[in-house]
């Protein structure tokens, strides 16, 4: 008689390629990036950190309803965005605003979504970073966590089918494994031979909930083991582990049409939104050394500059040109008319039911009946 242990004598390493300060760690296998990507690359991660701090500002003076950002998960985004091919099917959770921007959406395009106007794709019908493309493969947010998981093996499986060169890569948080979903997805996944990559975010808090309330296990990678799925854990901070891992994940799913999970270790260095006061729960210090002594951005930039790819003067350029172009793509957004009422109602049903009729019509009556509760900005 002989009972499995608990758990294993020694934990499962990390992959990383850059040390704390930026320089190659001897022997470290990785995918080689050509200047021009890995600028790029340095490029979207500055834009994204500009983008979330401008965006916040916007909420804490009021002009929009919520914002969450992606403060020391930038190289996750941009790395592991610029890992996949724009065939690739995108099922994000909700941090991942990098990965979108990435692939072409505009800062433009992601004001119109912030401030809910005419020109948003979702018709002003989502909360603020519930962004969604479907020229980009890119799935809308959903806020409920872990959903996206079931339907990602499912788009992968769907790919399979269709003998396409591409596979489907969904996000979530270390929160995300304690859903019943991410247990049906990975089982569903490693017995329909999905081309599926399930990428984690560990990054050690589920809102106020620590990772050590949420499981017992040796992180998440560990997990896949139980599912027969292949996996790695990769140092989230270090955007060419992240690029590495994730190309050689994919080449895996597609080629021998097998589901992997990748865990990224990483900090949530802001709060878990414009709702949360995360002080209230983990000390500042804490907060402070990840902020500066584990930031992902300085990190990169490092190896950049130190292959002589980045300097100074374009570092300054750069933040200068970003934080102009965000600015005035928030004006033109503040002032763009919103939705109608009318879009309430629609792009569900082919022909509107007579039950959504009625209620449009009761809305209306509601709103002409006592105005002063209904915003003046939105069309009737």
């Amino acid at each position: 008689m002989n009972f499995l242990p608990d758990s294993m004598k020694e934990r499962i390493n990390c992959y990383r390629v850059l040390d704390d300060d930026g320089r190659t760690i001897s022997g470290s296998r990785f995918q080689e990036v050509s200047k021009e990507l890995a600028v790029k690359m340095y490029s979207e991660m500055v834009t994204l950190q500009i983008m979330d701090t401008i965006f916040y500002e916007a909420q804490r003076q009021g002009r929009i309803s919520f914002y969450l950002t992606s403060n020391g998960e930038e190289a996750i985004n941009i790395a592991s965005a610029a890992a996949l091919s724009m065939d690739d099917i995108v099922l994000p959770q909700y941090r991942e605003p990098g990965v979108l921007l990435w692939r072409g959406f505009t800062l433009q395009e992601f004001a119109n979504q912030c401030f809910g106007n005419k020109l948003d794709y979702g018709k002003g019908r989502q909360m603020p970073i519930h962004y969604g493309s479907n020229r980009l493969n890119y799935f809308t947010v959903s806020s409920p966590i872990a959903t996206q998981l079931p339907h990602a093996v499912g788009a992968a499986y769907s790919l399979k089918m269709d003998k396409k060169d591409a596979c489907a890569i969904t996000y979530f948080g270390d929160g995300g494994t304690s859903e019943g979903d991410f247990h049906a997805a990975l089982n569903f996944a490693a017995v329909m031979e999905a081309p599926v990559i399930f990428f984690c975010r560990n990054n050690g808090w589920a809102i106020s909930t620590p990772t050590t309330e949420q499981f017992r296990s040796d992180g998440v990678v560990i997990r896949g083991q139980a599912y027969g799925i292949r996996g790695i854990r990769v140092d989230g901070n270090d955007a060419l582990a992240v690029y590495s891992a994730v190309h050689a994940a994919r080449e895996m799913a597609i080629t021998e049409g097998r589901p992997i999970l990748v865990e990224a270790l990483t900090y949530r260095v802001g709060h878990h939104s414009t709702s949360d006061d995360s002080t209230k729960y983990r000390p500042v210090d804490e907060i402070e050394h990840w902020r500066t002594a584990r930031d992902p951005i300085s990190r990169y930039r490092k190896w950049v500059q130190g292959n002589d790819w980045w300097s100074d003067a374009e570092e300054s350029e750069l933040r200068s040109r970003v934080r102009k172009e965000l600015l005035q793509a928030i004006q033109v957004a503040e002032r763009m008319p919103k939705p109608p009422v009318a879009d309430l109602f629609t792009d569900v049903y082919d022909k509107i039911p007579s039950n959504l009729c009625e209620q449009e019509q009761l809305l209306r009556d509601t709103i002409m009946k006592h105005p002063a509760d209904y915003p003046t900005d939105v069309p009737v």
